[in-house]
């Protein structure tokens, strides 16, 4: 975490903020009678990404930012369960809205395990 001086510049972080908005618009078209099921599930899990990493490096210890960086990594796959079960659902309406969400998924994951590396426990 040399020379960062604020969770706002990591680039995990901002990824994953533009993940909130993206899912956000994937799950407007979600049927009304899902807001407080998988609408909200989903939701709260995409939240928790971001969230987790301003959390973690808040605590400032690696220790403890590697617990976060671990938490999010979770919700990536409980957020990548749920729109896999809302488009078998046939909740998805904007297919490449959902494949951009997907891939974003896939590539915060990545660079998530990345940075993780960087830390030492």
């Amino acid at each position: 975490m040399s020379g960062v001086k604020n969770y706002k510049e990591l680039l995990i972080w901002q990824k994953g903020i533009k993940l909130v908005v993206l899912v956000y618009k994937l799950t407007r078209n979600f049927p009304k009678e899902e807001v407080f099921a998988l609408t909200s599930q989903v939701k709260r899990a995409s939240v928790s990404v971001p969230s987790n990493i301003a959390e973690g490096f808040g605590r400032k210890t690696d220790k403890s930012f590697n617990h976060f960086l671990n938490i999010s990594r979770g919700s990536l796959n409980e957020l990548e369960t749920q729109l896999i079960i809302a488009k078998e659902l046939e909740f998805i309406v904007d297919f490449n809205l959902y494949d951009e969400v997907i891939l974003m998924i896939e590539e915060e994951a990545k660079m998530i395990n990345a940075f993780a590396k960087t830390i030492k426990d």
